[in-house]
């Protein structure tokens, strides 16, 4: 898979007023930005280029991705080589990815916004990731997608089991298993009750998309909310006339990061677990001696 798209034009109106300073995808989980675990599962799973969704008023996340000479030399005359050296493995991280940028004039839907970056997917297939959904996996989920669409050659959604309890807070799929955790998608239920579910399947935030989704985006009527909802469009059409639409069970951990609990949860998950300060991170926790 060579390109992904990005998007990062929402208001990130459920972190307000902490969004009014810090946009959604630069909030911090553990030590990295949420766009970084993004750009990083793309790289690692051989995209080139990752195409930005953003808006007019906000390109911060554009200048975090780019290097700063003024900030390294001042690094370099204070030797504060241990914090330079972070700077370094950010733009290694980087290397072999290029990026374009595509402007979103209103947030209309994830649909629309995908919509906006058909110039630069161009005649190809592409992946579609959300920041806001981020996954601990020895495999990352783009490649694991990837592998099936080799095979069969068409759209293929990323699913994770959720509990019945979460079932209402999700979109979840009614499927027809094919082969281990492949399914072909039948339709897509938007949040519904225990009883109305067709599976425990939910919707996780990853898609490899074909070139004709670009036209079902742009012939499709908006909700009542004025938005176009790519889940809707790929249900409600795509699958109504017939087309292929295949379902991957992932492997790995699913951290949401949507609403401030999840984003807090999951900062718990990444700091536990990180690395170089896990350590430290678990020792504190133990010691507060939480009843």
């Amino acid at each position: 898979m060579n390109k992904a798209i990005l998007p990062i034009a929402g208001l990130g109106t459920r972190f307000l007023p902490l969004s009014k300073a810090v946009p959604k995808e630069l909030l911090p989980l553990a030590d990295k930005p949420l766009v970084q675990y993004a750009i990083e599962e793309a790289k690692n799973s051989g995209v080139k280029e990752i195409i930005f969704v953003v808006r007019q008023d906000n390109k911060k996340a554009l200048e975090y991705l780019k290097p700063s000479l003024k900030l390294e030399k001042e690094l370099k005359e204070k030797k504060k080589e241990d914090i330079l050296s972070e700077l370094k493995i950010l733009e290694e991280s980087l290397e072999g990815i290029s990026f374009s940028y595509v402007l979103q004039k209103k947030p209309l839907g994830d649909g629309h916004a995908i919509l906006q970056a058909a110039k630069y997917a161009k005649d190809e297939p592409v992946a579609c990731m959300f920041s806001d959904d981020v996954f601990d996996a020895e495999e990352p989920v783009i490649q694991q997608l990837s592998n099936v669409f080799k095979t069969c050659q068409k759209p293929v959604i990323a699913l994770y089991p959720v509990s019945e309890s979460k079932i209402s807070c999700y979109g979840i799929a009614g499927v027809e298993k094919i082969a281990n955790k492949i399914y072909k998608i039948k339709r897509i239920i938007e949040k519904p009750s225990l009883q109305e579910a067709p599976s425990n399947l939910s919707i996780c935030g990853r898609y490899i998309l074909t070139p004709e989704i670009f036209s079902y985006l742009k012939k499709a009527k908006p909700t009542a909310k004025g938005e176009i909802i790519l889940a809707e469009v790929i249900s409600n059409q795509m699958i109504k006339e017939g087309k292929l639409i295949y379902g991957c069970e992932i492997s790995g951990n699913w951290l949401e990061c949507g609403d401030k609990p999840k984003w807090m949860k999951s900062n718990i998950y990444f700091s536990l677990f990180h690395p170089k300060y896990g350590a430290e991170i678990r020792q504190f926790v133990k010691d507060l001696k939480i009843k």
